[in-house]
């Protein structure tokens, strides 16, 4: 058996060269580096993919996030609700959008944003939902977009997990009043470097989002607003443009191998398995589960080659960088809970089935030895 990889994205190359190689060599031909026939191209086919009206191509997830909130036009230190558990960069694309994030506890099964918390801590200040599709799953949108539209608020969606979720017939991302979507290259469609993507139905917003990711230049040379530089690589748009075409084919491997963990891992109570929403589809960017001890567990696999990580080990609240919002251990129960006990488990495409059942059954001896049962 070929040793086991977390994530493999020198796989998609392996399994795409001649695509690859062919999209690129066909950018070097043209001359063109920003910008360019390669990048619309990408940005036109992303948004029918995803059944969205617009789609801007940015240097990353978190200038997504935060390009979309500045294109808002909201005031400063306006609040934006996003969950506890999440990655540090959606906290600090609000940060950079000149906003304050407020905290809110997580759902127990998915982790995703809770409504009922939100409802209560929505302030005169409050203005924007940021609901995170972790790990793939989608969040409570039926629920978040309720409330915002009893309390006249925005969503903007972090679907930088989540290429391909969907809620209902509908994939995440194009639901909210934005979505920001990372192509990190571990991402289910990743680049070979950084990327991102904000998209909407909104022509306006989609155009403030093309002014702010280039100097804030409606044409060369004339700055109307002050921008930022952060456009999309035509190399990377144009290697996006190929992978795209086989991100329904590899989402449906990592279902896959999802569903044999599933069946390998309910021989054993213990381990308990993220939940499902109803009605949802997640795209399994990530295979999560929550076990006792984790960090002994994650050790005895790291003994058996079985590389784990941890997302994430600390709930926005408790990194350093946010002290200054003012919360203590014990504000946020349920991701606190959770950050204890998560453990992320190899999935991406390339893996083969007798690497998920080496995988399932070396977690079970290890939960199994540390717990002495």
């Amino acid at each position: 058996m070929d040793p086991i990889r977390f994530s493999d994205p020198a796989g998609d190359y392996r399994e795409l060269r001649a695509e690859i190689e062919a999209a690129v060599a066909a950018v070097h031909q043209s001359g063109q580096y920003i910008l360019g026939e390669a990048v619309a191209g990408f940005e036109k086919d992303f948004a029918r993919w995803l059944g969205a009206g617009h789609a801007v191509g940015v240097a990353s997830g978190t200038d997504a996030i935060h390009l979309a909130l500045r294109a808002l036009g909201l005031k400063p230190a306006t609040e934006v609700l996003i969950p506890a558990l999440t990655a540090a960069a959606t906290a600090m694309a609000v940060v950079h959008a000149g906003l304050k994030p407020r905290v809110v506890d997580v759902e127990p099964e998915t982790l995703t944003l809770d409504p009922q918390p939100a409802a209560n801590a929505v302030t005169p200040r409050t203005r924007v939902l940021l609901p995170v599709h972790l790990y793939g799953q989608p969040a409570d949108l039926d629920s978040l977009l309720a409330l915002a539209k009893k309390k006249g608020l925005r969503i903007v969606e972090d679907a930088c997990q989540a290429h391909g979720a969907t809620l209902g017939q509908k994939r995440v991302g194009a639901l909210g009043d934005a979505g920001c979507f990372s192509f990190y290259p571990t991402k289910n469609l990743g680049a070979f470097g950084d990327g991102g993507m904000v998209v909407t139905r909104r022509a306006a917003l989609a155009e403030a989002v093309r002014v702010l990711r280039n100097y804030g230049q409606q044409e060369r040379d004339r700055s109307d607003r002050i921008g930022w530089n952060s456009r999309l690589d035509t190399l990377q748009a144009a290697i996006l443009a190929v992978k795209l075409k086989h991100l329904p084919e590899w989402n449906r491997r990592r279902a896959r191998f999802a569903r044999l963990y599933d069946r390998l891992l309910a021989k054993e109570p213990v381990i308990r398995r993220m939940g499902k929403r109803e009605g949802a589809a997640s795209c399994l960017h990530l295979y999560v589960v929550r076990v006792p001890e984790r960090d002994r567990v994650q050790a005895r696999l790291a003994e058996k080659g079985i590389p784990t990580l941890v997302h994430y080990p600390r709930p926005i609240h408790l990194q350093p960088a946010f002290r200054y919002l003012g919360h203590r251990p014990g504000d946020f129960p349920v991701a606190e809970a959770a950050a204890k006990e998560i453990l992320s488990l190899p999935l991406h495409p390339h893996l083969c089935p007798e690497q998920v059942e080496f995988v399932a059954r070396a977690l079970i001896a290890a939960v199994r030895q540390t717990s002495g049962a």
